[in-house]
């Protein structure tokens, strides 16, 4: 992993500070550039990160019913075929969601097992 420093002013450090913790997945999250309604959920994980939740609720996160839902829906017209264009491009975004939400529980799971 690569170390950075960056200058920001005073009063944004000062609203960094607590969730310092999460900032790399808050950044990684905000870089992706979704376009479609995945954006919502982008933005349900970042509120979250930006409580500087513990560990163990970090580990137990869970997106919302509603966004579940989207995706199993997105899942079954992608299996049967018939997803247009947009959705395509939504699923494709709520897949490098979770991708990014897999991998930031994984390496909350093995800091807590150290």
């Amino acid at each position: 992993m690569t170390q950075m420093t960056m200058q920001v002013p005073e009063d944004l450090a000062k609203r960094i500070q607590p969730i310092r913790t999460w900032l790399p997945a808050i950044i990684e999250l905000s870089l992706i550039g979704f376009k479609t309604v995945a954006t919502a959920v982008a933005s349900d994980v970042i509120d979250f990160l930006s409580k500087n939740p513990s560990a163990q609720e970090v580990v137990n996160y869970h997106v919302s019913e509603q966004a579940q839902a989207r995706l199993q829906r997105l899942l079954a017209l992608n299996e049967a075929g018939m997803l247009s264009a947009a959705e395509q491009l939504e699923l494709d975004e709520l897949e490098q969601l979770e991708h990014v939400i897999v991998m930031l529980k994984a390496r909350t799971a093995a800091q807590l097992q150290a």
